[in-house]
C-alpha cells in the first residue's frame, strides 16, 4: 500500500516502513510557504468541553464535532490554512456528510494532522517543572494515523521561566526527539514544539535565555537522535515579555525571537510556525508581520494558532446552527490576517 512519505510492507506481523526523506520535506515546505500556516484545533477532551461550556454550550462528543466541523468546512480556508491539527477523538469522527474529518480535510485542501502527546505530568524533584508524555505505544498509533491519511504529527514540550533547568530542557528535548524519529519512520511530518509559557511577569530578556536553552538542547537531541532536519517543521514561541509583564513593541519582540532562532535552529528545517501562546490576535499577527519582513531568513516563517483564530468564532457560533455562516466569517477573518502577517 502506498502511503504518502513512506512505503509500508507487510511481513507477517511486522511492518517495515521505508521512509520517502524528500515527500518529508516537501509536506514541511508545503505547511509552512506562501503565506499558509497551521491551524490548531486539537484541544483536548477536557479543553475543549470546558470551552464550549464557557459560551453556554453542552459539551459532548455531537458539539466538539460540530464545532470542529464549521471550522474545517469554512469556505475558502485553504487559502490561509496549510494544514488543520486534530485531537484523536476528532480524527476518528464523520462529518455531517459521513466524510472522515481526515479524509475531508483532503479534499478540501488541508494536510490532516494528528497531537499525539498525551498531556504533561510534573517532573519528579524539579520543582513543579512538566514533562510530556505519550511515549508508550506511540509507533502502533502513529502507523494507525499513518494508514488513516495523516500527513503530519504534533508533540508540545512546556517550559516554565521559573522553573527550566538544563535537566528540565534535556528530559523534554529527548522525549521531543523520541516522538519525531518515530514520526519520520511512519512517514509523517513532526511539528516540533517547545513552548516556552509567557505566563508570569518576567522580561523579556528571561523569555529569550529559556528559549534559547529549550531550542539548543532539542537540536541537540534531535541530531542525536538522526531526525532530519529538512522533514520537520518547528512551533515555538514568540519572544516576549510575560503577560504580566510591562510590553515590547513588536519590532523589538521580532528582533528577539530572530535573534534567538539565528543562534539556535539550523538552516536545514524548512520552516517555522509560532505558536501564539496567548496572546491576542492582533498582538501574534504584528509579531509574525515584523519577523516576517527580517530579511535573508534561513527558513519560512508562519503561523500555528489555536485560540487566536478561534475564540471568536466559537463564540459567534454559540452552538446555533444559524450562526454557523457567521463564525465562519470571523475564522476567515481571522486566518486572512494571520496569512497576510506570514507574507509580511
Amino acid at each position: 500500500m502506498q502511503r504518502s512519505g513512506a512505503d509500508r510492507i507487510l511481513l507477517g506481523m511486522t511492518t517495515i516502513v521505508r521512509t520517502d526523506r524528500p515527500a518529508l520535506t516537501e509536506t514541511a515546505l508545503q505547511m509552512t510557504s506562501g503565506g499558509r500556516g497551521v491551524l490548531a484545533a486539537d484541544e483536548s477532551i477536557k479543553t475543549m468541553s470546558a470551552r464550549l461550556e464557557a459560551e453556554g454550550i453542552p459539551a459532548s462528543d455531537v458539539t466538539r464535532r460540530d464545532y470542529r466541523e464549521l471550522l474545517l468546512t469554512a469556505d475558502g480556508l485553504s487559502e490561509s490554512v496549510s494544514g488543520v491539527i486534530l485531537a484523536d477523538e476528532t480524527f476518528g469522527q464523520e462529518l455531517g456528510d459521513g466524510r472522515h474529518f481526515p479524509i475531508a480535510a483532503r479534499e478540501l485542501g488541508i494536510l490532516p494532522g494528528i497531537k499525539v502527546d498525551t498531556g504533561t505530568t510534573p517532573l519528579p524533584g524539579q520543582d513543579g517543572a512538566l514533562i510530556t508524555e505519550g511515549l508508550d505505544g506511540l509507533g502502533g498509533r502513529l502507523a494507525s494515523y499513518a494508514d488513516r491519511g495523516a500527513a503530519f504529527a504534533k508533540w508540545r514540550a512546556v517550559f516554565d521561566v521559573g522553573t527550566t533547568t538544563e535537566y528540565v530542557a534535556r528530559a523534554n528535548a529527548h522525549a521531543l526527539a523520541r516522538y519525531a524519529a518515530l514520526c519520520q519512520e511512519h512517514g509523517i511530518v513532526p511539528i516540533v514544539e517547545p513552548e516556552v509559557l509567557c505566563t508570569g511577569d518576567h522580561p523579556l530578556a528571561a523569555s529569550a535565555e529559556t528559549t534559547g536553552l529549550a531550542l539548543t538542547t532539542v537540536f541537540d537531541e534531535l541530531d542525536r537522535a538522526g531526525v532530519d532536519l529538512t522533514g520537520i517543521v518547528l512551533k515555538p514561541n514568540f519572544v516576549t515579555p510575560g503577560l504580566n509583564a510591562p510590553k515590547a513593541s513588536a519590532h523589538d519582540i521580532a528582533a528577539a525571537t530572530f535573534e534567538v532562532l539565528v543562534d539556535t535552529v539550523p538552516a536545514a528545517v524548512p520552516g517555522i510556525a509560532f505558536l501564539s501562546g496567548g496572546h491576542p490576535t492582533e498582538d501574534v499577527c504584528a509579531f509574525l508581520k515584523e519577523l516576517s519582513a527580517v530579511p535573508n531568513r534561513p527558513w519560512n516563517v508562519t503561523f500555528s494558532f489555536g485560540r487566536a483564530l478561534v475564540s471568536s468564532a466559537l463564540r459567534a457560533w454559540g452552538g446555533d446552527a444559524d450562526s454557523i455562516a457567521a463564525a465562519q466569517r470571523e475564522l476567515r477573518e481571522n486566518c486572512r490576517q494571520a496569512a497576510a502577517a506570514a507574507l509580511g
